[in-house]
Formats: C-alpha cells, sequence, structure tokens
C-alpha cells in the first residue's frame, strides 16, 4: 500500500466515535498490505489498523484482548476498539523510538536483546497459559510447517537452486520428525522493525508491536527471525537474549530452529523476489548457504 494513501473515512469516522474529531498520518509499512494511520486527537494519539485479512484480525485481537493486558503497562499496544465488519483496531501508543532508528553501540544492543529476551518470555507465559486446545494449535503449526516445503519451493521455481531445494526438503523431513516441543502464545514476527525502546526512561524500556501473526505453536519460532538475521556472527546478541528470556533452547528446539530457519529461508525467497525484497531474498539465501546439507 502506499503510505501516502488516505484514511478510509468508514475507518475515521469509527475512530472519531470512539476518541473524537482526529487528524491523520499514514504510518504504514511499505508493503502492500500494511494499512495503519497514526491518530492525534485533543488528548493523545492513537493508531487505527486495518488487518490484511480475517485470519490476522482475529489473531490480534485475541492477543490484545487476553495477552496485552498482562503486560507491563507501555510495552505493548491496548486495545481501544475492534470492528469485526472492517476488520479494524484501534491501539493505544506505544511509548519509544523504533529500533530500526537507534545508533546503538554493542553493549546497547546486547541490552536490547536483553530486554527483548525478557518481554518475549512474559508474552510467551506459562505452561499452564495455554488450553488443551491451544497445545494441540501449536503441534499442528510444526506439522503444516513441514508440509509447507513443497508449496514454498514450487512457487519459488529456479529461484532456488537443486541444491538448496535439498536442503530445505530434508529440513523440512527432519522437523516431522521431531517429537513434542514446547508450546507458547507466540508473537509470531518478533524482530527489530516491531521493537520500540523508550530511552526516555532509565533504564530504558523495551515495547513490541504488530501482533497480527500472535498464535499457539512451539516458542521456538519466535526466534527464527532472530537466528537468521540479527544473531548472524553476534553470538553476544543470542546470549544477552537467552539470559532475558531465562533459558536456553533444549537439544530437541535447538534441531527445530534449524528446520525452521529452513523453512522461513524457503518462503523469504519465494515472497521477496517478486515482490522486490532483497533484504529478505538475502537473508534467505545466506541461511540456506549456513544449513546447506552436504551430497551424500
Amino acid at each position: 500500500m502506499s503510505v501516502t494513501a488516505p484514511i478510509p473515512p468508514a475507518l475515521r469516522e469509527w475512530a472519531q466515535g470512539i476518541v473524537g474529531p482526529v487528524s491523520e498520518r499514514n504510518v504504514s509499512h511499505d508493503r502492500p498490505n500494511s494499512r495503519v494511520w497514526e491518530l492525534t486527537y485533543d488528548t493523545g494519539r492513537a493508531f487505527a489498523k486495518l488487518s490484511p485479512n480475517p485470519t490476522s484480525f482475529g489473531r490480534e485481537t485475541r492477543a490484545l484482548r487476553e495477552v496485552a493486558p498482562g503486560l507491563e503497562p507501555g510495552t505493548v499496544p491496548l486495545l481501544r476498539g475492534a470492528d469485526a465488519h472492517q476488520q479494524a483496531l484501534l491501539l493505544s501508543l506505544v511509548p519509544g523510538l523504533p529500533v530500526k532508528s537507534l545508533s546503538l553501540a554493542p553493549g546497547g544492543e546486547r541490552a536490547l536483546h536483553r530486554h527483548a529476551g525478557n518481554w518475549l518470555r512474559r508474552f510467551h507465559g506459562g505452561p499452564g497459559d495455554l488450553s488443551v486446545q491451544d497445545r494441540k494449535d501449536a503441534a499442528t503449526e510444526i506439522t503444516r510447517a513441514a508440509a509447507g516445503a513443497d508449496k514454498h519451493l514450487e512457487r519459488a521455481g529456479d529461484l532456488i537452486s537443486a541444491e538448496e531445494q535439498r536442503t530445505v526438503r530434508q529440513h523440512a523431513t527432519e522437523l516431522g520428525r521431531i517429537g513434542p516441543l514446547p508450546a507458547a502464545y507466540i508473537h509470531g514476527d518478533f524482530q527489530a522493525r516491531n521493537w520500540l525502546l523508550d530511552t526516555s526512561r532509565v533504564p530504558s524500556v523495551f515495547g513490541a508491536v504488530d501482533l497480527e501473526r500472535a498464535r499457539p505453536h512451539a516458542a521456538v519460532a519466535d526466534v527464527v527471525l532472530l537466528a537468521c538475521g540479527p544473531w548472524v556472527g553476534r553470538p553476544d546478541l543470542e546470549q544477552a537474549f537467552w539470559n532475558g528470556y531465562g533459558r536456553g533452547l533444549t537439544s530437541e528446539e535447538e534441531r527445530a530452529l534449524r528446520c525452521l530457519s529452513a523453512l522461513d529461508a524457503a518462503s523469504a525467497i519465494s515472497w521477496g523476489v517478486p515482490n522486490g525484497d532483497h533484504e529478505i531474498v538475502e537473508r534467505g539465501r545466506a541461511t540456506l548457504a549456513r544449513l546447506e546439507v552436504p551430497t551424500a
């Protein structure tokens, strides 16, 4: 979506019914399905968001209603309103600056990842926070991920070499053989573009936004984007994260992380090339190079 697109009149009218007269600014990401506007009104600011589809709307609404209220205030958006007809959400402001806009020294980066680990542990909650159905859904997500390899490879076509395809398929097969994994209610898109840091407070306060992919899954699924991105060549950041999270990965989770990373790489390449996202494509190719399975 163009970041200059005006707010739809129906969305504006709905939001004004909750907070009063507003002025708005499009703050959507530069991708087709991102539709977010920052609203300014007499007593503050909020964000109006149109979900890309009913599934995303349902996921984000549940996360905002059931998980967000239990987190530290100001570290996650709070739900001001939801309209299922428009698939619209009205969200509170999370204080802080986008992490992508900050220039952090190595010590600051380690502190950031420690904060991220601590926040994610709280978001994931404890073993008793998931229902029986949630646990079934989490197991289904792993099965679906393993079965999805062929779909990604078919969509990618010759964008992925024969050697890379073999790597993806072997990791998909291995994922299907891994036993039960610790489950959690995951964020689903846990990466720096969705992180905020409020440096006006001492110590700085970490926040995260964009919960439209939140759902029951294996807890390890939430660190795939970190393991394939900022942690590459930076074991200090990975260690800082796990220090904040409060535990490291089990041996089964380590195996699952490699497998999920290979599947994410295939998805990244198959989506990124036709959509012109060179950063995500390079991430995918670098991941497959690290995970390449030698020919027997």
